[in-house]
């Protein structure tokens, strides 16, 4: 077939691409979905078609190309349409490669592969010999395994083969990132050929655009009639769904063609089938097909969807159609503005996907859809003004995804901790270190965080290294074929429907004759046929194990921080069957299972499959195995402690706790028995009445006498006023140094009332400045108590911002001037009291007082009080405690 046949947009970029090529052995090629970027590029780089082998000399051989696209239905449409390209099956010249399945013949030219796939050759030989050229498809989606390629291909460029080309391919503009990876990365020659000199040799890469001809897309804003509640974990509003089905039959009536509608999950995209089932009528009822396109579809609907149709369809498609494929006589996109993306919890140990709402890149890849054959409409079902609210570009999968088989990856190419890799971005520290903790934990790194020989083994066998572990370890003990058909089973989780309890599942998909069950049986022969599985399975004949024991076991080695035991339920051991049941999990994670589950009455379960709904405090079980006490410690045998437990315990109901001190052996955070500690460490005893302290604070666990309060309140003043020397007395500070005030009772003590005891008044004293001779002067600054003129001792109130005496005011006769506090900053505030102790007056200036405020309170008294001196003259009158004798 000749290159000038293929009315395709990007044919005329290939002659820019390959003199990129040629002279700086890699480029970025910017061209919008449909443009033909997936299948000509490929074929016209590897001199197949008529007019690339009359550009190159007519004698040269086809070079080999490898194509890694990031969806396994993506791979085989590719493959499926250049073989037609070409007038040939599948196999032959071109051919394809995922995870169970491989189509190449000796003349395969063109191979495209999955970019997981890709990642597997890279390891096993990092030259990739034989190979001319890599593409890299789709790289604007971010997908981790794209960018993890990269950064391979990059180093062997630079380290080892120079002249092996690299073009990575976008559908989006933004492509300077990618062009300065390459031509930093890359090396600094092309591929040998001649090239025409036009391309510096520094710098980026050089990025070739191919301009199509896109048709003129017409925006209709359909937003809901009522508001719709924003998408929480998998869950999307059924209210939105149904403005869904009703807007691609509004487009079926507005506009000819095909539909193709956007949705985020398989889940949605049967949910909206139903209800167009039940909406279609009459003429498009007969005339309409509707077809459901994503990764779990049947082959023979998925090839359906990529082949034009002799009636209307209706294609609901989750991302695949965004960009990897091309659906044939679509004129409407109905974008439901929801996508997909994985999110990781880290303190729990959780993974999986969550619906947000598309980015603005997203919508435009969507709507160029409708004008790939023709003028078409997009119908986005939202408010305009909710655009000013999304993101511009998607998140990458490195900033939010599970890092373990990417940090194992990267361990096995040689780079612990990806150090030295060229990536678009840094993969999170907060990521990688618990990446790192599970594969040090799988033994599949060392300190140094370098792959180990078991870790590499893990890594070949293509599977998350969770489940790599599991089917290694696990064929010894349940024999070669349950563990790959329980492995298979959670490297593709199954469908709901059938249930969370693994076993079931398992017996169940073994008879089943749907899609699922039958990617899960390739799935089964792929993972037998791994030579590791065989060689564990050939040196231990495993015992013959049930089935309940081995999903246990397969569960367990594959989870072990998710091995969880039934919480107590009053006096029962364990939860009734049928009944909602908690557990904790051995990461100290809560997880429930659902009314009417099969796991419910079981003590122990391994969780294989769970998620935390938005908002609550527990994990949400979705697929687990029964297991015992004996398969936990087995599985989880690293999590196994035994130790001494020491720590502040608040019985429930009570806001008192105290020391509780026992022996605990645990599996995590499970406990599995208990007894009292006898004689404790004192070290641990003193931890936690200090816990105890910071929990219940200073102010009411220790007691606090009328003397320890005033002193107290007398250093705040002092700290107030004058600063240093003098300490801060508040409770976090008295907490802080807790260890200088409340030794040696603190380290004596063993519990609560032992704290109780401790005179407070007197361990205060040893906060007091004494290496600077201050303290000494306390009494001086702060007196607790000050003499007055009838000799009385009364003591000052240092509660209030300002230290306040309080005081009869018979007893003040003969006093002008009142002391003042702190090196004369602070004068004493007096309240002056009636003879029957309530206040009569408050003042600072005592002079003053007498001299102007005096008169009106003899007036107001002296007729309630006429036993008392009330004297024309207070500044020369006797004082006195004692009324006048009676009359």
């Amino acid at each position: 077939m000749n290159l000038a046949d293929l009315d395709l947009p990007v044919r005329s970029a290939v002659p820019a691409l390959r003199r990129a090529l040629e002279s700086r052995g890699a480029a970025v090629l910017e061209a919008p979905p449909g443009t033909g970027k997936t299948t000509l590029v490929p074929l016209a780089l590897a001199g197949l078609l008529d007019e690339a082998r009359d550009e190159a000399r007519d004698d040269a051989p086809p070079r080999r190309v490898l194509v890694a696209e990031p969806r396994r239905l993506a791979v085989r449409a590719a493959a499926r349409r250049m073989a037609w390209m070409l007038g040939e099956p599948v196999g032959e010249r071109v051919g394809f490669t995922v995870r169970g399945e491989r189509r190449v013949g000796p003349d395969t030219v063109v191979e495209v592969v999955t970019t997981g796939v890709l990642l597997q050759r890279l390891q096993r030989d990092q030259e990739l010999a034989g190979v001319d050229l890599v593409m890299l498809d789709e790289c604007h989606e971010r997908h981790l395994d794209a960018d993890t390629a990269l950064a391979f291909l990059l180093d062997v460029r630079a380290a080892l083969r120079p002249e092996l080309q690299v073009v990575c391919a976008s559908a989006t503009s933004d492509t300077a990132a990618w062009a300065r990876l390459l031509g930093d990365g890359g090396s600094e020659g092309g591929g040998g050929s001649e090239g025409d000199g036009d391309s510096d040799a520094d710098g980026p890469a050089p990025v070739v655009e191919a301009h199509g001809t896109p048709h003129p897309v017409d925006v209709v804003w359909a937003p809901p009639p009522r508001p719709v509640r924003p998408p929480q974990g998998l869950r999307t509003d059924p209210a939105l769904l149904e403005h869904v089905a009703a807007t691609v039959l509004r487009a079926l009536r507005e506009r000819d063609g095909d539909v193709l509608c956007f949705l985020p999950g398989a889940g949605e995209i049967a949910r909206v089938a139903g209800l167009l089932s039940g909406l279609l009528s009459g003429g498009l009822r007969d005339t309409v097909d509707v077809l459901q396109l994503h990764g779990r579809a049947d082959r023979a609907v998925q090839d359906a969807a990529l082949a034009p149709g002799s009636r209307r369809r209706v294609v609901l498609s989750t991302s695949v159609a965004e960009s990897s494929l091309t659906v044939p006589g679509v004129r409407s996109v109905v974008d439901c503005g929801l996508a997909r993306e994985p999110r990781t919890d880290h303190a729990r140990g959780l993974a999986g996907l969550v619906t947000v709402r598309s980015s603005l890149a997203t919508g435009r890849q969507r709507a160029g859809r409708a004008g790939r054959e023709a003028p078409g409409a997009v119908y986005r079902c939202w408010a305009e003004a909710e655009d000013a609210l999304a993101r511009a570009l998607p998140t990458p999968e490195i900033m939010q995804a599970d890092l373990t088989s990417f940090a194992l990856q990267a361990s096995c190419w040689g780079a612990p901790g990806a150090r030295g890799l060229a990536l678009p971005d840094a993969p999170p520290a907060g990521a990688m270190a618990a990446a790192r903790a599970t594969l040090t934990a799988l033994g599949a790194v060392d300190a140094d965080g370098r792959a180990t020989g078991r870790g590499v083994r893990i890594a070949r066998t293509g599977l998350h290294p969770r489940l790599g572990r599991a089917l290694l370890d696990g064929a010894p003990l349940v024999g070669e074929r349950q563990a790959a058909e329980l492995v298979a089973l959670l490297s593709e989780e199954p469908p709901r429907a059938l249930g969370d309890d693994l076993a079931a599942v398992r017996r169940t998909v073994r008879t089943a004759k749907d899609p699922y069950a039958a990617r899960w049986r390739e799935e089964v022969r792929r993972l037998r046929r791994h030579p590791d599985a065989d060689a564990a399975d050939r040196r231990d004949a495993a015992p013959r194990v049930g089935d309940a024991e081995a999903a246990g076991l397969i569960a367990g080695l594959a989870f072990p921080e998710r091995i969880a035991r039934a919480r107590a339920l009053g006096s029962r051991q364990k939860p009734e069957p049928g009944s909602a049941a908690t557990y904790l999990m051995a990461s100290g994670t809560a997880a429930s299972t659902g009314a009417g589950s099969a796991l419910s009455g079981a003590e122990w379960i391994a969780v294989a499959v769970a998620d935390r709904p938005a908002g609550s405090p527990s994990a949400r079980v979705q697929l687990a195995a029964v297991t015992d006490e004996a398969t936990a410690r087995r599985c989880a045998a690293p999590l196994l402690t035994d130790r001494e437990e020491v720590r502040w315990a608040v019985p429930p109901g009570s806001r008192r706790g105290d020391v509780a001190a026992r022996r605990v052996e645990a599996l995590g955070a499970v406990e599995l028995a208990t007894e009292p500690l006898a004689a404790p460490d004192r070290a641990l005893l003193r931890a936690a009445l200090l816990e105890g302290l910071a929990v219940e604070g200073v102010d009411e666990l220790l007691t606090w006498s009328a003397e320890g309060v005033g002193l107290r309140q007398r250093i705040a003043f002092l700290r107030r006023v004058i600063g240093d020397p003098w300490p801060e007395v508040d409770g976090r500070a008295l907490l802080e140094r807790a260890e200088d005030w409340l030794e040696p009772e603190l380290s004596r003590a063993r519990r609560r009332a032992d704290l109780e005891r401790i005179p407070t008044a007197t361990a205060l004293t040893r906060l007091l400045p004494w290496a600077s001779g201050e303290a000494g002067r306390l009494d001086e600054l702060a007196p607790e108590r000050i003499t007055v003129p009838t000799g009385s001792r009364i003591r000052v109130d240092y509660s209030a911002d300002q230290p306040v005496l309080a005081v009869k005011l018979q007893e003040l006769f003969g006093w002008q001037d009142a002391p003042r506090l702190a090196d004369g900053r602070v004068p004493l505030t007096i309240h002056l009291l009636s003879p029957a102790g309530r206040p009569a007056a408050v003042t600072a200036d005592l002079a003053s007082f007498w001299r102007d405020g005096y008169r009106a309170v003899r007036a107001d008294l002296r007729g309630r009080y006429p036993r008392h001196p009330w004297p024309e003259d207070p500044t020369t009158a006797e004082p006195t405690r004692r009324a006048n004798p009676r009359r």
